[in-house]
């Protein structure tokens, strides 16, 4: 059995004093609970021999996204810091409320995903938030950001991604996804916090809540290789895929405007036209109440598996295929 060692609490996360060519395991101190006892994040430090930049992959932003927390475990067991360039920094889960309560929320309740950066003055999850970025998330160069569909829905290995960035679009199409959705990051996500102090950030969606999919983090951790390799961190060849993902311009999710009982009919990764019906809510009993038609042509990136459905629920994410224009652009020169 491999030594185990013990985590050293830190107070922040300082990259130059841990030594070259070393994995460090840190708990890295957020905030207190109401009996005073520290929430610490765990954070493992592939330090390279050899100078490099600085790469971050988190996990586990929502409590109950798994998949990415093994990619992690998997990609530091076979990391050989003597041949490494650079540091990667991973950071297997960052809700840790959420992730002990096996819940998507913080322990308030709120989405942390939607409150970044954060304020150093405020509600838990925003105090929480703001010192996760200033103390980890400031000593990047790259992110990735894994995360998975919620609870209820389904998700096809896509990427969302700045695809007029010149970093993050080579970084989105390094993944070999299914599916790449061009998304500029804006809001108060993790990726636009990052993206908006100058790390290129991808946010990669890797399959489905609450378990481990072996398919899917296989493929998650090809991805993250072959960023690791493109940055020259890691000596490898890239892997490519039978396929070249499809990619979208932008997408969409379709919504219900009646309550009962839902079903919806494409798979994951299916083109739909114009016209389509995608779905159906019938009452409680058995009655069609509705049917939901695709809007445009397009495909799709996730999908929700839970019948119960309140009016309001989500339906089915469409993605809207083609680059986008300023990408093309881009491409052309």
């Amino acid at each position: 059995m491999a030594e185990l060692h013990e985590p050293q609490p830190v107070d922040a996360l300082e990259l130059d004093a841990l030594p070259p060519a070393s994995i460090t395991r840190l708990k890295v101190r957020m905030m207190a609970d109401s009996i005073g006892a520290p929430i610490r994040v765990p954070v493992i430090v592939a330090r390279g021999a050899y100078p490099g930049p600085t790469v971050g992959i988190t996990a586990a932003v929502h409590g109950n996204e798994l998949n990415g927390i093994r990619i992690i475990h998997r990609l530091f067991a076979d990391l050989d810091p003597d041949q490494m360039r650079g540091t990667v920094v991973a950071v297997p889960v960052v809700n840790v409320p959420g992730f002990a309560r096996n819940t998507r929320a913080f322990a308030d309740g709120v989405d942390i995903n939607r409150v970044m950066p954060g304020r150093p003055h405020g509600p838990s999850s925003e105090v929480f938030a703001y010192r996760f970025v200033e103390r980890i998330v400031r000593k990047f160069d790259y992110l990735i950001d894994l995360h998975t569909a919620s609870f209820g829905r389904i998700n096809s290995l896509y990427v969302r991604a700045d695809l007029t960035h010149p970093e993050t679009s080579w970084m989105a199409r390094a993944q070999h996804p299914q599916i790449i959705v061009h998304n500029q990051g804006q809001g108060q996500t993790l990726r636009g916090a990052a993206m908006a102090l100058g790390i290129p950030a991808i946010t990669v969606e890797v399959g489905d809540p609450h378990r481990f999919q072996k398919k899917m983090i296989r493929f998650g951790m090809i991805g993250v290789g072959n960023v690791l390799a493109r940055l020259k961190v890691l000596e490898l060849d890239e892997e490519l895929p039978e396929h070249e993902p499809i990619v979208c311009s932008r997408s969409h999710w379709l919504y219900s405007d009646e309550g009962g009982l839902l079903e919806v009919f494409p798979e994951l990764t299916e083109e739909v036209i114009a016209g389509q019906m995608v779905g159906r809510i019938t009452n409680i009993f058995g009655d069609v109440v509705t049917r939901y038609f695709a809007p445009e042509a397009g495909i799709v990136v996730g999908k929700s598996v839970n019948p119960v459905s309140p009016t309001g629920s989500r339906i089915l994410h469409l993605g809207i295929l083609g680059e986008p224009e300023a990408a093309i652009e881009a491409d052309d020169e």
